[in-house]
């Protein structure tokens, strides 16, 4: 076994980020919320149980992140942070912020 094999998979239990079970670190997939699970520095990983990882999107996701948030995920109503999002998807220029 390799060392890389070693630390990856250490036998505990995780809790899946989607669903909130509780499950063995070996039926369970990382998750890093900025795409780059192979850069490993100073990071902590979330996880994902393999049901609800086989349920994601694996398209590439650059810019992902910064597009929610300047969307306004979690600080607007649905409506307006929709709106939003596709401005950006659509063009990469936000609509006028509302004051």
């Amino acid at each position: 076994m390799s060392d890389r094999n070693a630390w990856h998979r250490d036998g505990g239990e995780v809790t899946c980020l989607s669903c909130g079970e509780s499950v063995s670190r070996d039926d369970a997939r990382e998750y890093d919320k900025h795409g780059d699970r192979w850069n490993r520095e100073e990071k902590s990983f979330e996880f994902l149980c393999k049901p609800c990882y086989r349920e994601c999107c694996h398209s590439p996701r650059r810019g992902l992140e910064e597009r929610l948030i300047e969307a306004g995920a979690g600080t607007t109503d649905q409506t307006t942070f929709l709106r939003r999002y596709c401005a950006l998807a659509r063009d990469g220029t936000p609509p006028e912020r509302e004051r």
